[in-house]
């Protein structure tokens, strides 16, 4: 009895945690910044890049405290990754946690101020002339005051709460989500026809995998038979799309900065205006990054060439398949054609509302309600498997 009570607690007390980071959240996300004209912004409508950037982001039109949300950690992160990778594939040396989280801090303060100063010049104040200046600069300062709030929130909720910064994602697309069926709540028929698609695609590659027989030396039983590899069909989840569009507003930073730099130059101006989600080519853009992030993340994480060595080491094999360069080409290959089918099916619930807007069927508003259907899905399932193994963990926990 003591220890189901123990477990009742512990379990209360993770989620009561989340609770109050999820409420220091949506504050954060109502409290404007200094001299912000918040009338301005009461009747604007977002198109499909602001309701997209809007699951990494902070609110919708970007004028609170955490307006760029976690958009700059995304973006670190995802540098961090393949800083790392190239690391990995240069020398074997690894480098300390401390090093690597110092070098994300700086990377993330760096973006964060580029971001914000991007931002404001797009804001509008209510201020002019010389005061105008001074209200950018303390707009830019608390931008990133907010993202260092949200890193210490993210933080704190991974380490005491349940999820992590997926919480905050998640906060992110239930409020796009609620905001557009109360908007448009007579035209979602479309969009909600595809988001029921998307929704139980989502979750039939996230609950599927491909099972690939093993043969292990060390088990002489009635289960040698039942060993297998498994791989899921959705590789890395929904993980890509979300760092498609950190990966998108990386382009556009890098755009603004160049058309900052070169002002004259036409050929960069016209790919500042056309790397937009309202534009065919800023479309194609983020589906081919799409494709490129599935793909590289499910080599990343999963990484055959590592699988392949531990097989060798341990004298395991996949079945009527030599160890070694012959079972990392097999699940080079495998992983190749599951995460392209993953892609594939998420650039299909991406790209029918896109091109369905570019054609005048669909508002801009409404484009990227599958979207944010299927990332919340895919969110919800990751949490639902995080509590169900903290549960496990403390029923065990007696014994440990």
């Amino acid at each position: 009895m003591q220890r189901l009570k123990g477990k009742k607690y512990f379990i209360e007390y993770k989620l009561a945690y989340t609770a109050i980071i999820i409420l220091v959240y949506i504050l954060g996300r109502n409290i404007p910044l200094h001299s912000v004209d918040v009338s301005a912004y009461k009747a604007a409508s977002g198109n499909a890049e602001i309701m997209l950037m809007q699951a990494i982001g902070g609110d919708v039109n970007q004028y609170s405290l955490f307006a760029l949300g976690l958009a700059p950690l995304m973006i670190s992160s995802l540098l961090m990754l393949i800083v790392m990778s190239c690391w990995k594939i240069r020398t074997k040396v690894k480098m300390s946690p401390k090093k690597m989280k110092d070098i994300q801090l700086i990377l993330i303060l760096i973006i964060s101020v580029f971001q914000a100063l991007i931002r404001v010049q797009e804001l509008r104040f209510d201020v002019i002339g010389k005061l105008l200046f001074t209200a950018r600069i303390t707009a830019a300062m608390e931008m990133v005051t907010g993202v260092m709030l949200v890193m210490w929130l993210t933080e704190r909720n991974k380490k005491y709460g349940l999820g992590g910064q997926v919480v905050l994602i998640y906060i992110n697309i239930i409020d796009g989500i609620m905001k557009t069926v109360m908007r448009y709540n007579t035209e979602t028929l479309l969009p909600l026809c595809v988001s029921i698609v998307a929704l139980f695609a989502t979750l039939i590659m996230e609950g599927s995998e491909l099972r690939i027989p093993m043969q292990r030396i060390s088990i002489y039983n009635v289960y040698a038979d039942k060993n297998y590899l498994a791989i899921k069909l959705n590789p890395v989840g929904v993980m890509p799309v979300m760092f498609s569009s950190a990966f998108f507003t990386l382009l556009k930073l890098i755009m603004s900065g160049l058309h900052w730099l070169f002002p004259e130059s036409e050929a960069i101006l016209r790919w500042q205006e056309n790397l937009v989600l309202t534009n065919p080519v800023g479309i194609g853009t983020y589906i081919a990054i799409l494709y490129f992030l599935t793909i590289g993340f499910a080599m990343i994480i999963i990484s055959p060439g590592e699988i392949a060595e531990q097989l060798l080491k341990s004298g395991d094999s996949i079945m009527n398949l030599h160890a070694g360069r012959e079972t990392r080409k097999y699940l080079t290959e495998k992983l190749c054609i599951i995460s392209f089918f993953s892609a594939t099916v998420m650039s299909v619930c991406l790209g029918i509302p896109m091109i369905l807007q570019l054609t005048g069927d669909i508002n801009g508003e409404l484009v990227m309600f599958p979207v944010s259907v299927m990332m919340l899905t895919g969110l919800w399932y990751n949490l639902y498997q995080e509590f169900k193994t903290v549960k496990s963990y403390e029923a065990y926990r007696p014994f440990i």
